[in-house]
């Protein structure tokens, strides 16, 4: 004969207008933005007419609407983390939003008068479509046409454009 699970630990969890009830804390899952709990707090439902005590689960934010219950072990509750950064990323930091994008300029006199920046350049124009790898190559090979050297768009495109040992003797 199988064991019976144990129940889920008992958890504090704070509703929407402040009050604090006891509710079971099922996982508990890592994001990018911070922890989330899956909890179940004591609810009622309708069922053939009458009304029967129930469990509402729902995922909620930790630490903002839950709170441990003192003396309680929450070890053995399934657990969810992010994978650790790799060491690479740790070194070279966050990774930038891929793409560039064009800033034009002369008021559309003449073509290919303009900057072409990282995606995420201060300098870029807003809304301005984001181009790929080659579309951005396509723009800065037409004369009138410069890389922006303060988001590393010079520092990306130029090798490629000129050639890896360009200015190396």
């Amino acid at each position: 004969m199988a064991a019976t699970p144990p129940a889920p630990p008992p958890i504090t969890v704070v509703l929407a207008d402040g009050q604090e009830v006891t509710g079971r804390l099922h996982e508990r899952q890592q994001t990018p933005e911070g922890w989330l709990y899956r909890v179940s707090v004591p609810a009622w439902m309708d069922q053939d007419g009458r009304v029967v005590p129930a469990w509402y689960t729902v995922w909620v934010q930790a630490p903002t609407h839950v709170r441990p219950v003192d003396g309680i072990s929450y070890d053995d509750v399934a657990t969810t983390r992010l994978p650790p950064p790799s060491t690479v990323r740790e070194i070279l930091g966050p990774r930038r939003p891929t793409g560039w994008v064009l800033q034009k300029l002369g008021g559309g006199r003449g073509p290919g008068q303009g900057v072409v920046h990282a995606v995420d350049c201060e300098e870029a124009p807003a809304g301005a479509p984001v181009l790929t790898l080659d579309k951005a190559l396509d723009a800065a090979e037409h004369p009138g046409t410069c890389l922006c050297s303060l988001c590393g768009a010079a520092a990306e495109l130029d090798p490629v454009l000129r050639g890896f040992d360009h200015g190396v003797d």
